[in-house]
């Protein structure tokens, strides 16, 4: 029997329902889409902006390689073309520590071909892998045999790699080294540069910018092996060329005379200098010791430039300003004579004394270096001019030569002196100058009155070897061509006669003027009676002066230690060679000998205080107490405006007013105390 099925008919949505039911999928749908929208939106402003830069970077290392190079450092010659300081093409071996899979094995390897040490190389890589590091420098500085001997040690067959060496990770970097093909020649004036190119001292630092080669950005564009398609470089000027008037020859003769000197004086430090008296152009500057500039672990400590930057009391070599300056006044001529008395003479309560006494002539009286003389003359040239002629000698101010450091020396202004500064500064004290101020001087005196500006670089060329610069020094008529007659007379007999005997040359005459000097010591602001500089300098031929030639000992310990016995010596081994060597003609007979002597040494004045052991010589002066004395007049004496230790009315007023100035500072205390 069939059951009865329902008759009730089926419910019907209502219209309004069916709606809700769609728009509420629909909104689900769209809200679905928002949702992935917001998601891509979000995602997206996280890589655009918040990433951007590392993205960029990223995308630019795979496609761009960006190169900085510098160019080459310029190069140092001397006059005649020699190289003297050279950049040369190295190479630095370095690894991206991300493109090695396998740190021991590549440390194992790399340590083999560069001679590395396996660990530390192992420890470096790894920590710099660790570290996210991109570069690291393993081998810097390599020569062209080692860069090919590494590139043949590490060579993989089978790596794709545009560069070499054909090993995964690593890279070479162009690089540069500064060389210097005669070492430690002229080292003090060529300077030294450092790792990044930078000039530390002598040219290489006074001239940094001209010679330092600008940075070269070069911008490579890579395809997915790495193969270069294009390149973009950054054209920069390139540095100068520096041509110096050092002779290397004449550089080479002097450093090895100077440092024969230095150890037969068994002196602390020597410095010499030669000029040509005519141009103002230094030929050589020597310093002894010196140091190596490709090895500065052990030469730092002499690489300063004494012959600059050292200020000294130059003693009775100073006596050529005093001299030049009574000249230039007409007060004297050279065979005019002189009378130094009993061989002493007080100044503003302070009697400096020597060992020369009576009558002598001008000439003698320098050649034999009487301080009594020279503070004679000095008083008659008086305060005003001998100042005036101290600064147009050029002393107190640089002498704008071009290299660093270099100092002005000390000049007091005349109204700071004391009553007895014009007595001491005549014979040399109370003044600080530099052996380049002096050699200066000296020369202007051998060049007719004439002052070149001392000058070490002789022209600039750029880097395709064309003149863009040369140096024109600036020139000076400081006194008249008489009075550098005069005076080129009066140094020729310290050479024949004097205290310069030992600077005599064999078919040349030379003149010149020795000097010695107590030194300074600044921890006990006095002078030291046991150290010394002595000085020597001179020119050859006396009437045509080819070189001039400047030398000064620090601190000599053996012998006289005195100017004339120390460096004298050093002058002639230099001036002689020089000489020869030039084909300079002989103004004298050659292989006869020393010229005019027939007469003992002459040894420089030796101070004759008790407790004084072997003083310097004619330079220092004794302080002692005043002694009564008899006046000296002589009617010779007075038509030739000779002064006199005298009682005068003249000198007696002149005592008073010159024994209320102050005392010296004790820096500027030369002379030993009463």
């Amino acid at each position: 029997m069939k059951q009865a099925t329902s008759l009730r008919p089926k419910s019907k949505r209502k219209p309004e329902d069916l709606r809700r039911v769609l728009f509420t999928r629909f909104m689900m749908i769209v809200a679905a889409f928002l949702l992935w929208i917001g998601g891509i939106s979000v995602r997206l402003v996280h890589l655009q902006v918040s990433q951007h830069a590392y993205l960029k970077d990223k995308a630019l290392s795979q496609r761009l390689n960006i190169k900085k190079t510098k160019l080459m450092r310029g190069t140092i010659y001397d006059r005649n073309g020699s190289y003297l300081a050279i950049s040369v093409p190295v190479h630095t071996l370095y690894a991206d520590p991300a493109e090695i899979d396998d740190v021991s094995t590549a440390a194992r390897l790399i340590a083999k071909a560069a001679g590395l040490n396996t660990l530390q190389l192992a420890s470096q890589l790894a920590q710099a892998k660790a570290d996210g590091k991109r570069y690291v420098a393993l081998s810097r500085r390599m020569d062209e045999d080692s860069f090919k001997r590494v590139n043949k040690a590490l060579f993989e067959p089978d790596l794709k790699k545009s560069d070499e060496p054909k090993f995964a990770g690593l890279h070479w970097e162009e690089d540069q080294k500064r060389s210097y093909p005669y070492r430690s020649l002229a080292s003090q004036t060529i300077g030294f540069a450092n790792g990044d190119d930078v000039g530390q001292a002598g040219i290489e630092q006074s001239r940094n910018d001209m010679l330092e080669g600008d940075l070269v950005k070069s911008i490579q564009e890579r395809d997915r092996l790495g193969r270069v398609y294009d390149e973009t470089v950054t054209e920069r000027q390139p540095p100068d060329d520096i041509v110096l008037t050092i002779d290397k020859s004449i550089q080479l003769i002097t450093e090895q005379a100077l440092a024969e000197g230095v150890a037969n004086a068994q002196a602390r430090a020597g410095m010499a200098i030669v000029l040509d008296p005519a141009t103002g152009e230094i030929l050589a500057i020597a310093n002894a010791p010196s140091f190596d500039p490709e090895n500065m672990k052990d030469g730092i400590a002499n690489a300063a430039n004494n012959a600059i930057q050292s200020v000294y009391s130059p003693g009775s070599v100073f006596k050529l300003v005093t001299y030049s300056s009574a000249l230039e006044k007409n007060l004297f001529k050279p065979t005019d004579m002189i009378d130094a008395g009993d061989g002493s003479i007080e100044v503003a309560g302070h009697k400096f004394s020597d060992h020369h006494a009576g009558v002598m002539s001008y000439a003698e009286a320098l050649a034999h270096s009487s301080n009594v003389c020279a503070i004679k003359t000095g008083m008659r040239v008086g305060k005003a001019d001998f100042y005036a002629m101290v600064k147009k000698m050029g002393f107190g101010s640089r002498t704008g030569v071009e290299l660093p450091a270099e100092t002005a020396g000390i000049v007091r202004n005349p109204d700071k002196w004391n009553g007895d500064s014009l007595a001491s500064m005549s014979i040399g004290y109370e003044i600080g100058v530099t052996p380049l101020q002096l050699a200066a001087a000296f020369a202007t005196i051998a060049n007719n009155g004439i002052r070149n500006q001392p000058h070490i670089i002789k022209e600039i060329r750029d880097a395709n070897g064309n003149t863009i610069s040369i140096t024109e020094p600036n020139q000076t008529q400081v006194v008249s061509p008489e009075t550098a007659r005069d005076m080129r007379t009066m140094l020729r007999q310290v050479v024949l006669t004097g205290t310069g005997r030992r600077a005599q040359l064999d078919g040349y005459t030379s003149a010149g003027k020795t000097g010695t000097a107590w030194k300074f010591d600044p921890k006990t602001k006095r002078v030291e009676r046991s150290k010394y500089m002595s000085t020597f300098i001179g020119f050859a031929p006396a009437n045509d002066p080819k070189y001039l030639v400047a030398v000064v000992m620090d601190e000599p310990k053996t012998g006289a230690r005195d100017g004339g016995m120390v460096s004298a010596p050093v002058f002639k081994a230099i001036e002689q060679q020089l000489l020869e060597n030039a084909n300079v003609p002989h103004d004298l007979a050659t292989g006869s000998g020393p010229v005019a002597n027939t007469e003992p040494d002459v040894p420089e004045v030796i101070g004759d205080e008790p407790e004084m052991k072997g003083p310097p010589d004619e330079d220092k002066p004794s302080r002692k107490a005043a002694e009564p004395r008899q006046p000296r007049t002589s009617d010779s004496d007075e038509k030739k405006g000779v002064t006199k230790q005298t009682t005068s009315k003249k000198t007696v007023a002149f005592n008073k007013e010159i024994k209320t100035a102050r005392p010296a500072a004790a820096m500027w205390k030369t002379k030993p105390k009463t």
